[in-house]
């Protein structure tokens, strides 16, 4: 899980202010339920205190106060009712005092005794040593003779503190529960709601420069989504316009001069052709030829990898045995490796067969086969490979030159890039080689990889998927691990030995 995200941080701080929430609710809760059943206990003390003084104490002139203890252990029963009763007269006597509760809760001795005149419909709390308080509720009473009495009734709050207790027990287990369905319910809500954003950046990563005619998805909700989608199309639509004004001023500044270039060749080739001209002129002229050569194969490179990015490849798709095509062009340019005595082993023992233009791969097989001779040494190998893995077609060409330094791996296929300009220019080129061959696979949905090591050798590996219903073989181990210089495998065989 990525902790970077913007959905993970806000369920993160969707679950982080909920659990907050649910702690301050729960202990809003616990605190309004204590006061509650704080106040209502109070108050049952205080009724029931009065209830004694209206019920017991207003015949007491009749009855006489002898009797009083035992009409209040007969009708209230404090000691089984965990529930602490005494009466006092005004001079301090204890008339009625309950003793010790069945649950032992409190102790009635502790609790002070308390004037009559001190107290009219109040209460009062006492800590117990056991813990909790002991609440009592006082009344006082004056009888029709004048004398006054103080009725205290009292209860302790264990019970309270049992409700409680159940309450926090309940709270606490219900909390992770709840946070758990509020952080998966706000998990769900948070993926629906970045559902555009993600299928915008899918679209957005699969748009390239062949492809900017296509839009990113726009959802009619009136949000930001909806506000970012529109500008965000609006911006590759003016990227499609300069892209494609780009294209066809190289496709048509390309065509435009290739007259030009043919007939400038032409004059200087009849101006060599002429015997009367000096040695020093010729000389001159030729050097103009060669420029000349050399200014046409950039203008049709540059023709072609227009045509390329227009989707000119796909116009002519068949099915090509890869493995016949690279044994056939590889025969073609023997004459370029024996001029150098370079060997050139091939590995084509099956037929490969993929889809795509003909010409246009075999125009990938004579640049990577070129740039392979062009930059080994005399005497030399040059090694080609096809071979069917896992469902796709491998075409390798490595040999054994002088290697290109790590630093320049990355750019090898930008537009006329060149490794070292003066060691290109001799060699005559002019950077577009691999560009053309790396647009070819990229319209026929293959990838190019290079590695290579600096005086060891170079090796550029093609994988294109197999034409439909064609079998794929199983994969075989990767050789990219090893040495440029292999000797030839069972079944290679030369095109040129010196």
């Amino acid at each position: 899980m990525n902790t970077r995200s913007l959905s993970f941080r806000l369920v993160a701080w969707y679950a982080g202010l909920l659990t907050l929430l649910f702690l301050l609710l729960g202990a809003v809760t616990v605190a309004a339920v204590a006061n509650y059943l704080q106040v209502d206990l109070r108050d049952n003390q205080t009724r029931r205190a009065q209830q004694i003084a209206d019920t017991l104490l207003r015949g007491i002139d009749g009855t006489g106060e002898a009797a009083l203890a035992a009409k209040v252990e007969e009708l209230y029963a404090p000691e089984v009712n965990d529930r602490f009763i005494r009466i006092t007269r005004a001079d301090g006597r204890v008339l009625f005092q309950s003793r010790a509760p069945r649950e032992r809760d409190f102790d009635p001795g502790v609790v002070s005794l308390l004037s009559p005149s001190a107290a009219m419909l109040s209460w009062r709390a006492i800590p117990l040593a056991a813990g909790g308080e002991l609440i009592i509720g006082a009344v006082t009473h004056r009888a029709a003779n004048g004398t006054r009495y103080l009725v205290e009734v009292g209860s302790s709050t264990a019970r309270i503190d049992a409700i409680l207790g159940r309450l926090v027990v309940v709270l606490a287990a219900g909390l992770p529960i709840a946070v758990l369905l509020a952080v998966g319910g706000g998990f769900f809500l948070v993926r629906r709601a970045l559902e555009p954003v993600d299928q915008i950046a899918h679209k957005a990563e699969a748009i390239t420069q062949h492809n900017l005619s296509e839009r990113l998805p726009v959802r009619a909700t009136g949000d930001e989504v909806e506000r970012l989608s529109n500008s965000l199309n609006l911006m590759i639509s003016r990227l499609e316009e300069a892209v494609q004004s780009s294209k066809r001023f190289v496709a048509d500044a390309s065509h435009e001069l290739r007259t030009p270039l043919t007939v400038l060749r032409g004059e200087l080739e009849s101006l060599m052709s002429d015997g009367d001209i000096k040695p020093d002129v010729r000389e001159r002229l030729g050097s103009l030829l060669e420029e000349v050569d050399r200014l046409a194969a950039v203008v049709e490179g540059l023709l072609a990898l227009s045509r390329l990015d227009a989707g000119e490849a796909r116009s002519a798709w068949a099915q090509v045995d890869l493995a016949e095509l690279v044994t056939t062009t590889a025969d073609q340019m023997s004459l370029l490796a024996e001029d150098k005595s370079i060997t050139v082993l091939r590995d084509a023992p099956r037929p490969v067969v993929v889809e795509g233009d003909r010409a246009r791969l075999k125009q990938l097989v004579v640049n990577l086969l070129d740039n392979a001779i062009k930059y080994t040494p005399d005497g030399g190998l040059v090694r080609l490979r096809v071979q069917a893995q896992g469902g796709e077609a491998v075409f390798e060409v490595s040999d054994t030159g002088i290697g290109i330094p790590a630093k320049s791996l990355p750019h090898v296929f930008e537009r006329f890039f060149r490794v070292e300009r003066s060691r290109s220019r001799e060699q005559g080129g002019a950077g577009l080689g691999l560009s053309i061959a790396k647009a070819i696979c990229t319209a026929h949905g293959a990838i190019m990889e290079v590695e290579s090591t600096p005086e060891q050798g170079t090796r550029f590996r093609v994988r294109q998927p197999l034409a439909t219903g064609q079998p794929a073989e199983p994969s075989q181990t990767d050789t990219r691990g090893d040495h440029f210089m292999n000797d030839a495998a069972p079944g290679t065989a030369p095109l040129s030995r010196p």
